[in-house]
């Protein structure tokens, strides 16, 4: 037979040129280095097949479910000159299927994109026999002194540890089919900080769980090292928000790490990125970290008593893996998020600032996921909201893994090789893919024990079938063994139950129906589930700053599916007659739902009405034009769509009557909506109006608009018409 030559990967020498860690001492001979890289080679091309076809898949990952949207993006580019947005929202090919990458910033990660002539997705293959879990040992991550002070840990201690109940549990058969069969049983509670608390389980009544009003770090049971890094990271974070405090936790860290080291699934639906984002952030990812620590720990310390044991006793005892090794599951919606993420991470694992921990592949991280901040438009006006979220890169197409021993992270690590993933729904869908493809992997999200999805709110206005597809293959057995070995893996898992075990966190600016089902019906932990449940006892109506009557016009339906149909046709048969007089002009038609716009436009052409619309794929010409038309008055009625104000926030001047077709995802939309009214410089405050479409089934987005106590009564109230008016003689 002809001799194999096997040659190192190029990806192998490019990390190595664009790693951080230029003082790291050579520990592997070549030999070393070329067994690492044909031990992960499989799993490298593997993943790399896997982006072979993802501009394919993102376009097919990246549609909405009918084929509406590609109809719009080819109507409205003829409609509005045929010509393309190049700086269309960040997410619009989440419906329309076009490829992400129009705002990247330079020096951002453009493997997957085939027109800048990359298919491959960088991994780095060059550190995989450092981090690997097999071949290390206690003593070796973390010295003899620290793996002898752990030894020495009370029997007590350990079993007071979250982590160690919370994964040492057996559960049996009767109980695994009481939680698929039975409904949860629910309490509530009222929490200083928090509010008001839901919490639900399905087996016994779990104990009432109280806030810790002072917090000792030993009773927390963190892993060592973090218990001297959080308080130096928390502490900056204290220090800007301009507040003393005799904790090292705000008082929000401290009530959601309460919840969150017991194991619950939680639900967290007022995290906004301009108020407590980072600070959610910081919480979260020193659980995870935490998470990961006890696991990888007690992984390589049962690695030193097997070398050491003496043959022929039972290894039944040394379960303490799953089917994969990752771990944590991050979803965010941005790389600046990931970024932010990262340095978290690392900061809780340096201790002091003289030693810094090895981290593989810095400097590429930092160009990819970074930004430059001179590419930022110069003197555009936006919220401060706005700046918030769209901070830093806003590409959403991204996945990394990161592998995390005490000393050191691995950057780029393969999924199967990695702790931690950090990705984008986007950027699972394409590795996922669907049912019938030839080349689709999802073994890695097998084993996932703790699932955190931050900012779900976003996902609303990029494609929440993503998020859906994402939790649908989570928790899967495994179509291939990937090495493992099975006399290490836990029974939870070989008995399929990992998903009763998975911890689920999920932050959201808002309770939208959509993220509440995600989180009743993919989330099983048998620990239980806790979501905060504040009702809002003002609305944002009160934030409208001008003189304005508004006209709530209720809608009768007899079922939810029946909603659609039902709002369209009472629009058309009650609400357009009384604006297609030419007295109502400069009338401006507020639509959340993209498929409603593509309606109503198709209706508005049918009828040949005087129209302009503006859609989050619309031109900037065509929106100049469509703006300056309304403006002028030479057209009637403008149709705007929700994801356009989201992600432009323009100002649309000469509004003087306005209908909101349904109520707005985001409550303060409908205040800034309203408000555009004052850019007005012409007409009569009398003659402005407001009409707002609504069900029963709006009832939360309308108390976050009207507030609590005023959806009761319009609720309850045989009138189908409301009349509030707001300004200075409200």
């Amino acid at each position: 037979e002809a001799t194999q030559i096997c040659d190192l990967s190029e990806n192998s020498d490019k990390s190595s040129a664009e790693s951080d860690s230029e003082t790291e001492p050579e520990q592997a001979s070549v030999y070393h280095k070329l067994l690492a890289t044909l031990k992960t080679s499989p799993e490298s091309e593997s993943e790399d097949d896997d982006d072979d076809d993802d501009e394919s898949e993102s376009e097919e990952a990246g549609e909405s479910g009918t084929e509406v949207d590609s109809e719009e993006y080819q109507e409205n580019g003829e409609a509005e000159g045929g010509e393309e947005d190049e700086n269309d929202m960040p997410d619009k090919e989440a419906a329309a299927g076009q490829t992400l990458g129009e705002e990247q910033a330079d020096g951002a990660d453009v493997s997957h994109d085939p027109r800048h002539g990359v298919i491959e997705e960088f991994t780095d293959v060059k550190h995989e026999s450092e981090f690997s879990l097999e071949n290390n040992f206690m003593e070796e991550e973390s010295g003899d002194h620290d793996a002898d002070e752990r030894r020495s840990s009370t029997t007590q201690a350990s079993s007071e540890d979250p982590f160690k109940q919370h994964m040492d549990k057996e559960m049996e058969e009767k109980e695994v089919e009481k939680m698929s069969t039975l409904s949860k049983s629910s309490s509530q509670i009222k929490w200083p900080r928090l509010g008001q608390l839901t919490f639900s389980s399905t087996l016994e009544k779990q104990k009432t769980l109280k806030p810790d009003k002072e917090v000792d770090m030993k009773q927390l049971h963190l892993h060592k090292p973090l218990e001297v890094t959080w308080p130096k990271v928390n502490k900056q974070l204290l220090s800007s928000l301009n507040k003393s405090y005799d904790s090292c936790f705000t008082p929000l860290q401290r009530e959601l790490f309460c919840i969150m080291n017991t194991y619950r699934d939680l639900f967290y639906p007022e995290s906004t990125a301009l108020t407590n984002g980072e600070e959610i952030r910081l919480a979260y990812c020193l659980h995870a970290l935490n998470h990961v620590l006890k696991a990888n720990a007690q992984v390589l310390s049962n690695n030193a008593k097997r070398r050491d044991r003496k043959p022929g006793i039972d290894t039944d005892e040394y379960r303490d893996q799953g089917l994969t090794r990752p771990k944590v599951l991050m979803v965010v919606p941005f790389r600046e998020c990931a970024l932010r993420i990262v340095h978290n991470l690392i900061s809780l694992l340096e201790v002091n600032s003289d030693k810094k921990i090895d981290v593989s592949n810095k400097k590429r991280f930092k160009g990819e996921f970074g930004s430059d901040p001179e590419e930022k438009p110069p003197n555009l006006k936006r919220p401060e909201d706005y700046e918030a979220v769209f901070a830093g890169n806003i590409d959403d197409h991204f996945r990394i893994g990161v592998a995390i021993l005490q000393k050191s992270m691995r950057l780029y690590a393969p999924f199967y090789s990695s702790d931690i993933i950090i990705a984008s729904p986007l950027g699972m869908r394409t590795v996922i893919g669907a049912e019938g493809e030839k080349k689709r992997d999802f073994d890695f999200l097998s084993s996932i024990e703790i699932l955190i999805i931050d900012q779900a709110d976003i996902y609303l206005m990029q494609n929440w079938e993503h998020v859906q597809h994402l939790m649908k293959h989570t928790n899967l057995l495994p179509l291939d063994s990937h090495g493992v070995d099975f006399s290490r893996v836990r029974m939870l898992n070989l008995n399929n139950w990992s998903k009763y075990y998975r911890q689920t966190l999920l932050f959201s600016a808002l309770p939208d129906p959509q993220i509440n089902s995600i989180f009743n019906k993919h989330c099983f932990n048998y620990m239980g589930q806790v979501a905060v449940r504040n009702i809002p006892q003002i609305g944002s109506i009160s934030q409208v700053v001008v003189q304005l009557p508004h006209v709530f016009r209720r809608l009768e339906v007899e079922s939810l599916t029946s909603v659609i149909d039902r709002r369209f046709q009472f629009f058309i048969d009650k609400v357009l007659p009384e604006y297609r007089d030419a007295i109502m002009s400069h009338t401006l038609i507020y639509v959340p739902s993209y498929f409603d716009y593509v309606r109503l436009r198709n209706y508005f052409k049918k009828e040949e009405l005087n129209f302009v619309h503006i859609c989050e794929y619309t031109k900037k010409g065509g929106i100049c034009r469509a703006r300056r038309f309304f403006l002028k008055g030479e057209k009637q009625f403008l149709l705007l769509t929700e994801r356009f104000h989201f992600y432009k926030r323009y100002t649309i001047k000469g509004i003087k009557n306005l209908i909101f077709y349904e109520l707005p995802t985001y409550p303060h939309f409908y205040s800034e909506i309203c408000n555009m009214m004052k850019a007005t410089d012409s007409g009569v405050d009398a003659t402005w109006t407001c009409t707002v479409l609504y069900s029963k089934y709006d009832a939360q987005k309308l108390a976050a608009v009207v507030g609590i106590d005023r959806t009761a009564q319009m609720l309850q109230s045989k009138k189908n018409v409301h009349l509030f008016i707001t300004g200075e003689n409200e």
